[in-house]
């Protein structure tokens, strides 16, 4: 019996490691052909090779999405290499907390660069392909699946503009779901609570000691596995079916 992704394309932005490389495993396993995206070749290329060694085909694509250039050559290779585009999610994403007042704007600009710029870059770049692939592709659906966070539902001191780019990531999807929706392209957000990756790592040792650090030893994070399934569930229901807004949180985190 074929899987539910069988004879489709997906592409996972951030995919080197957490939940992206999870999703690529978890689309792979359902029958799509992933391509894996995200700046870190090595991850990628031994992501990729996983993938292949269980059965399925993959892509690894080195590229910076918050850069056009690269974003849309990502896409690019996609479908010169496979014919195609069926799925995209967009989960590169970068978190950088601390207070507003005296904060180092450069800081800013790079969340804002792959949150936003990036998911702008990759689907505008996919929009033509996923609309074909709807038109007349083996399921007559296409999907595009953001990945946001309980930051683009609720704000938080020290979290500003990383709150700003996921705000805007929620809007910005239901606002496309609407443009497409009669086109039988599904754009749906998904909002993680805290989920155990590597997102938090790239700031300092005092938010660390001071916000994240209190958080992870009092709460159960959830596993990037989990994010995955409920990607799967997004993409994989029945045509006349969509998924609009996913919020998946540990079950403690209030």
């Amino acid at each position: 019996m074929a899987s539910k992704l069988t004879g489709t394309v997906a592409l996972v932005t951030g995919a080197s490691s957490g939940i992206g490389a999870a999703t690529a495993r978890e689309l792979a396993d359902q029958g799509a052909t992933v391509v894996v995206v995200a700046r870190r070749k090595d991850r990628l290329e031994a992501l990729a090779a996983e993938i292949t060694q269980a059965g399925g085909t993959a892509l690894a694509v080195e590229a910076d999405v918050a850069d056009r250039d690269q974003a849309e050559a990502a896409v690019g290779q996609a479908v010169e290499r496979f014919g195609r585009l069926d799925i995209l999610v967009n989960n590169a994403g970068l978190m950088l907390l601390g207070p507003v007042v005296g904060a180092d704007p450069q800081e800013w600009e790079r969340m804002i660069a792959v949150n936003v710029q990036g998911l702008l870059h990759t689907t505008h770049a996919a929009m033509p392909h996923l609309l074909k692939a709807a038109e007349d592709g083996p399921r007559q659906v296409a999907d595009i699946v953001n990945i946001s966070s309980i930051a683009g539902r609720k704000a938080w001191a020290n979290y500003g503009v990383y709150n700003l780019t996921k705000f805007g990531v929620n809007g910005f999807t239901e606002s496309l779901r609407q443009e497409l929706a009669d086109r039988h392209v599904r754009v749906g957000v998904l909002e993680p609570g805290a989920v155990a990756t590597e997102l938090g790592s790239h700031n300092n040792d005092t938010i660390h000691a001071e916000i994240l650090n209190p958080f992870n030893e009092q709460h159960e994070r959830l596993a990037p596995d989990d994010i995955a399934d409920g990607i799967a569930y997004m993409v994989t229901r029945p045509r006349h079916a969509a998924i609009a807004e996913l919020w998946v949180m540990p079950t403690d985190q209030a």
